[in-house]
Parts: C-alpha cells; structure tokens; sequence
C-alpha cells in the first residue's frame, strides 16, 4: 500500500491540468530530497515528462505525439515560483507578437530576477535582468510590443508592421492604460503607436 505522501504526489500530478509546470518547491510541505526522488520515479511512470532539471510538466499525450506547453508559458511559470516578471525581448518578442514568422532556436526575456540560461525541452532560454522602466508598463501589450518593436528598428518598419501593430492594438485596445504606457516608449515608437491607434478607432467607426 502506498505510503501517504507518495499517494498524495501522485493524486495531485494525476489530477493537474495538462500544461502545468511542477517543481520540487511545489511540494513545501514535503523533504526536498524525497519529493526530487519522487518526481524522477513519476517520470519514469510517464505521468509527468521532465524538460529541465528540476523542472516537469504534465504533457498532452496525442496521437501525434506529446504535445508540450509554450517555451514562453514554461518561462513564465518559473518566474512564478521565483517571484519575478519576464517579458519577451529582441526576435522572441517579434515572433510572439506576429511581426515575424521566425521562432528563434534561442529565446530571450527580460527578467526582474537574476541573469542567467537554462535549457528547457532541449532549447536555449536567456533571461536577462532588465532595467526597472522595461517593467513600469500597466498594459500587457506594451512591454512586448515596445521589445518587438526596438528588435526590428525604427528603420526598418514596414507597412506590414504597421499593419501588425493596428490588429494588435484592435485585439488588446488597453484604452485604461495604453495612454499612460506611451509616455514610457520611445518617441518614434509612441508616434508610430498613436498613429496607428487612430487608424484603428477610425476603422471602428
């Protein structure tokens, strides 16, 4: 008969939604070394699938094959445990945002925590700490777009990324926020912004 501990991991990663992150600190009410042995043994049983050290997940089994979450909702997990933000930056924030089709083998964010790499489902993560006005935003959207924007250069903006910024701006308007985030971009990108924010109200007119 399974001791009480082991039955109550095991109902707990049976029962976690697929998608969910697990790590030894999930665990608080239960010895380090144990739990870590723990994890390893539910590996091996397949009921969680292990994509960095100390790091699992409840994958979705297919009959494709197992489908795993976003590196980007992996990233933001972890920052949870390590009570930190993280935003996307350089060709990681362009591909999440749309400007491009690209998906960067090495992904980068900004962190409020400390610099450092990991290696999560065999790609290279970067986590970078960021300066304190990267994160001063109060709008989701911003952050990132203000990342995907300076990655791409104020040169080089195209129609098509102009474009992409008014369906952004209509999928997310952030119209609480959105004027009180644009003095904190620079001016290039806060003309752009604008200028795109009044096309789009116009088209909804």
């Amino acid at each position: 008969m399974e001791n009480t501990v082991i039955k109550r991991v095991r109902e707990r990663l049976s029962h976690a939604k697929f998608g969910e992150v697990f790590f030894v600190s999930s665990f608080p009410k239960y010895d380090v070394e144990y739990v870590t042995k723990l994890l390893a043994q539910f590996e091996r049983e397949g009921l969680i699938a292990r994509i960095a050290k100390g790091v699992y997940v409840k994958a979705k089994k297919t009959r494709f094959g197992v489908l795993y979450p976003s590196i980007y909702e992996l990233v933001a997990e972890i920052a949870k445990r390590d009570r930190a933000k993280v935003i996307p930056t350089g060709a990681t924030a362009e591909n999440r945002l749309g400007f491009s089709t690209q998906v960067p083998m090495n992904t980068c964010f900004l962190t409020t925590g400390s610099s450092r790499k990991m290696v999560l489902g065999g790609r290279t993560v970067t986590l970078k700490h960021g300066a304190p006005k990267n994160f001063a935003y109060k709008g989701q959207l911003m952050p990132e777009l203000v990342q995907a924007l300076r990655s791409i250069g104020e040169k080089n903006i195209t129609e098509d990324d102009e474009r992409r910024v008014r369906l952004l701006l209509a999928e997310a308007p952030e119209t609480e926020t959105i004027g009180q985030d644009l003095l904190l971009a620079p001016v290039w990108m806060r003309e752009l912004i604008e200028k795109a924010k009044r096309s789009t109200y116009e088209q909804v007119d």
